[in-house]
């Protein structure tokens, strides 16, 4: 006990233990007492040993309440248990528990998914596993059912189909051969047919030519099984002249009770039609007569032949060509020259070597798209879509094509597969075969873009949260970013500026950024009013971002640099990519399950295609004419 001095009338005494100045130790605790009176208490966890307070061991002398598997470390004023490796401090702060490993109901079959053969069960952060319908089959992924293919014509009309469970098959008919996808006539076959003959079993929905006189046209053929000079339509009462390869000739048509036209051989005098005139009237049927800006047309001369001198629409590009009307290799023009072409007859005896960042076009620009287990085909004319010429293009049984780009350098398709959790790629050329240049370290690889300067290709994994780059062929793999994304999806490139952008979904914060192809200068770009951003283009034609936004359900551009926001459409359905092509945006559509074209000025809806095999598109992309230029 200590006394201390008491004070004045003027200034009260206050006791030591309230104002600090009491002599008791940092480790003992002041109590008051009467007046100016105090003591000294040890505090709990330590002893008074006659000359203060020292700590008490309590692991020492066994004062401590570790449970099993933990061992008790003394600290001062107490102690505290700490886990033998492999387990962890229970509820209580004392005992120990065994670290069970993470569950993976993918992997010990505790998943409710349909059976390995018609589902599959895909892990998820939350641990409760996503169950997603192989691909030929249909439903919520826990309860699959077999989808009938043949259902939906897939095969060519002269094969026949073989539905299978989670597929199908297609077989030429006897006369014919191929895959069943596309089907020829058999060169040694006894029953080989002419294609009228192969015409009238299998009749198209129109007859060729400018416009439609009805449907199923059957064309009616000579003794030989060529096609009658006069053809005539059964239900219609149209008649017109043909070709022998049964194209209508233009201007030929009469109508319904009028006198049919004479059509046969041309008059002696008559010139027969040179390869140039019969190629340039070919195309101009094709094109409706009218041909777009952006199509070409054969430029003949007086007498038939090749104009030295071949330009491609209103686009600027032109070339020279040979006395058959092949391009020669090395004369292509960018836009705003052109090149000193001699006489077709007398092409150069030694031709320049290619230009290395021109590509030849092709016979006009089209958009792939993934739908599932296939890539299909949807020529352009114009900026229309051509929907009686769609087709597929790549059928990948198995697959689920989700991102997909194109090289126009080497003209070859690349895509990612979330089923085979693969990257592949495929050449245009004819009889080429896919080919799987990534093979593992994905999970759920999504978005897709190829930088066709560098050689290069991006891709996003929603699964790893990671953006990775490769070389074409898969190889010098690197990862860019595996930090600060959630559910990466869309990614564009701008290979002349040399920038990449994606897309980041995350519900909380969803997000655009942007980095150079290397990496450097990562920032974001947009991340206010937005909400799903599924679909990202780089706007080669107006140097600008664009995004289709699932939730805002808003087509919107901005300046590379974020600024200048403007809204395009605001009623967009359900988008999932978008592709920008000279004054329209194309983007699939999970509500309707087909490609939208949207007008860039207007914002209106301009045209739609919908395959009959109808399922949910994915990736989109333009295939143009010609190469962008730009050098690294």
């Amino acid at each position: 006990q200590v006394s201390c001095p008491t004070g004045d009338v003027e200034n009260p005494p206050v006791n030591p233990c309230h104002d600090g100045t009491h002599g008791c130790e940092a480790t003992a605790r002041c109590q008051p007492g009467t007046g100016m009176e105090y003591t000294c208490e040890c505090a709990a966890g330590y002893r008074r040993d006659g000359r203060g307070c020292r700590d008490v061991d309590e692991c020492a002398e066994g004062l401590g309440q570790c449970g099993s598997f933990s061992t008790c470390q003394n600290v001062p004023g107490s102690y505290r248990c700490e886990c033998r490796s492999g387990y962890r401090l229970a509820g209580d702060g004392q005992g120990c528990v065994s670290l069970a490993p993470a569950r993976d109901p993918c992997e010990d079959g505790s998943h409710p998914c349909a059976p390995r053969d018609r589902a599959r069960c895909l892990p998820h952060a939350s641990g409760r596993p996503l169950c997603e319908c192989l691909p030929g089959y249909t439903g919520d992924g826990i309860h699959c059912s077999d989808v009938d293919e043949c259902a939906e014509n897939p095969c060519h009309p002269a094969a026949a189909c073989y539905n299978t469970p989670g597929s199908f098959s297609c077989r030429c008919r006897p006369g014919y051969e191929g895959d069943g996808f596309q089907c020829t006539h058999g060169m040694g076959s006894t029953q080989r047919l002419t294609p009228c003959q192969h015409e009238r079993l299998y009749p198209r929905a129109v007859p060729p030519g400018p416009s439609p006189v009805g449907n199923g046209h059957v064309p009616q053929c000579d003794e030989e099984g060529g096609y009658r000079p006069l053809q005539c339509h059964g239900s219609t009462g149209y008649c017109w002249c043909v070709d022998a390869a049964g194209q209508e000739i233009a201007g030929t048509r009469t109508a319904p009770g009028s006198t049919p036209p004479r059509c046969g051989s041309p008059e002696p005098t008559e010139r027969p039609h040179t390869m140039c005139e019969r190629w340039r009237q070919s195309l101009l049927e094709h094109y409706g007569g009218r041909p777009r800006h952006d199509q070409y047309v054969p430029q003949c001369d007086a007498g038939g032949n090749f104009t030295p001198l071949q330009c491609h629409g209103d686009s600027g590009y032109c070339w020279c060509v040979d006395e058959s009307g092949r391009e020669i290799q090395g004369t292509r023009s960018e836009p705003g020259s052109t090149p000193p072409c001699l006489p077709s007859v007398a092409p150069p005896s030694v031709r320049p070597s290619p230009r290395p960042d021109v590509s030849p076009p092709a016979t006009g620009t089209f958009l792939l798209y993934a739908q599932g287990q296939q890539i299909g085909y949807l020529p352009l004319n114009g900026t229309r879509l051509q929907k009686e010429a769609a087709k597929t293009l790549l059928s990948l049984h198995g697959s689920i094509v989700v991102g997909i780009d194109y090289d126009c350098r080497e003209k070859t398709i690349y895509w990612t597969d979330v089923a085979g959790r693969t990257i592949s790629r495929a050449s245009l050329e004819p009889g080429a075969e896919p080919e799987t240049i990534i093979t593992s370290g994905l999970i759920s690889p999504e978005g897709l873009a190829v930088d066709h300067l560098r050689r290069t290709m991006f891709w996003t994994d929603s699964g790893l949260d990671k953006i990775e780059k490769a070389q074409l062929d898969g190889s010098e793999r690197q990862v860019l970013f595996d930090t600060e994304l959630v559910n990466p999806r869309a990614i564009a490139v701008d290979p002349v500026r040399g920038n990449l952008y994606w897309t980041d979904w995350n519900r909380e914060a969803p997000k655009i950024e942007t980095a150079t192809v290397n990496g450097a200068n990562r920032r974001v770009l947009v991340n206010k009013d937005i909400g799903l951003p599924n679909g990202l283009t780089f706007d080669p034609f107006s140097k600008q971002l664009c995004w289709a936004d699932a939730g805002t359900k808003h087509l919107e551009c901005t300046q590379l640099d974020g600024t200048d926001r403007r809204v395009i459409q605001n009623n967009l359905n359900y988008p999932f990519s978008i592709i920008s092509y000279a004054n329209h945006f194309y983007h699939t559509d999970w509500r309707r399950d087909g490609v939208i074209a949207v007008n860039k000025e207007t914002g209106s809806f301009t045209d739609e295609y919908l395959p009959e095999q109808r399922s949910h598109l994915y990736g989109i992309t333009a295939v143009y004419p010609y190469c962008p230029g730009g050098k690294t």
